[in-house]
């Protein structure tokens, strides 16, 4: 696994986007300047995110959720478990 977050990533199980693996990692969010922990949906290179709309249900029972546009960054809370084992050793 890559030391970058992918470039479009979403925590809903039926999303062509969602990814088990990095999601257990931890992926940090910040956009515009601020760190976000409410974040559904992301892609950096089109410069978005999607947030829950409050606690709004579709008739599927699926959140409600609004785009913001504007700049985002996303990075890896934690690291590898390589890089864990190599830590450890020192």
């Amino acid at each position: 696994m890559s030391d970058t977050p992918p470039d479009h990533l979403s925590i809903n199980p039926r999303s062509p986007h969602f990814d088990q693996e990095v999601l257990q990692r931890g992926v940090g969010i910040r956009f515009k300047g601020v760190e976000r922990h409410d974040v559904e949906e992301y892609s950096m290179s089109e410069g978005w995110i999607r947030v829950a709309l409050g606690k709004k249900v579709d008739r599927h029972g699926q959140p409600l959720t609004i785009k913001l546009s504007g700049p985002v960054e996303a990075w890896f809370q934690t690291g590898t478990e390589e890089d864990t084992a190599e830590d450890a050793q020192d």
